[in-house]
């Protein structure tokens, strides 16, 4: 049985993870220990540069951790390093037709078949740094990585019944906060977002597609899993970090004494 990440992906079960803007790898390795399902560096709004990538990558994988890239862009360049670096999966921001996603997917897949166009190297992480067999990594490539496009921009939306029948791209993540911008919406939760999501993840339903989404926190997972989005990227780094420096303020300047916890 497959249990890779993408299996999990595509069988839409009910995957947890966060973005990382942090570039320092000992924030992956921590989060390693909280019992996410997946991790997502945020090369696309983060600094990360090549190196800063490359070490939170390899931390992930030393700890048995999916890494998603979100890249900057849809160049076959940033496509290609993240995958060579050994990326589980890439998430390509701003993929507004079907003709673009059937570029990415093309980009991200060997496809012996002439199906894809990535560019084959032996000698990085992603092959085992020349000691993998070029048919085991060309097939176990194709098998295991996904390839995930992010739906934010308003002129998605009339492009949705071609894109969820794209090949080769695994699926469908929701940027609500750019999809709220692009709609004239001024809050995620606007009606007019609801209705673009729910919108998305009715067509991903026809088509049998996986969507996922981002959640500022958990308190609305429930009610867009029922509506069947199964990969949900809650929060981040800086938000955890954030969150518990307000509780801990919080806490010191309430009424009521800090109960004193194990381990302190």
């Amino acid at each position: 049985m497959n249990t890779s990440f993408k299996a999990r992906l595509l069988a839409r079960e009910l995957l947890v993870g966060t973005f990382v803007k942090s570039t320092d790898h000992t924030v992956v390795e921590v989060l390693c220990h909280a019992g996410l399902d997946v991790l997502c560096l945020d090369a696309e709004h983060v600094p990360f540069g090549a190196a800063r990538l490359d070490t939170s990558i390899l931390a992930a994988r030393a700890n048995h951790m999916p890494a998603i890239v979100r890249v900057a862009d849809d160049s076959p360049h940033a496509l290609l390093a993240a995958l060579d670096m050994g990326a589980t999966a890439v998430q390509v921001p701003h993929v507004v037709s079907a003709a673009s996603a059937q570029r990415i997917a093309r980009a991200c897949r060997f496809g012996g078949d002439g199906t894809g166009r990535r560019g084959y190297a032996g000698s990085t992480r992603a092959a085992g740094y020349g000691t993998r067999r070029m048919s085991d990594h060309l097939h176990d490539s194709d098998r295991d990585i996904a390839v995930i496009a992010q739906i934010e921009d308003a002129a998605a939306l009339a492009e949705l019944p071609r894109l969820v029948e794209v090949e080769g791209i695994d699926a469908l993540f929701i940027g609500r906060v750019d999809l709220a911008v692009s709609l004239g919406a001024s809050r995620v939760d606007d009606p007019i977002v609801d209705d673009a999501v729910q919108m998305i993840c009715e067509a991903c339903r026809q088509a049998n597609k996986t969507v996922g989404l981002f959640c500022a926190d958990a308190t609305d997972v429930d009610t867009w899993r029922n509506k069947g989005a199964s990969l949900f990227l809650i929060g981040s780094d800086h938000s955890f970090m954030l969150n518990g420096a307000k509780h801990l303020v919080s806490a010191l300047r309430s009424p009521q004494p800090l109960t004193k916890s194990r381990g302190s």
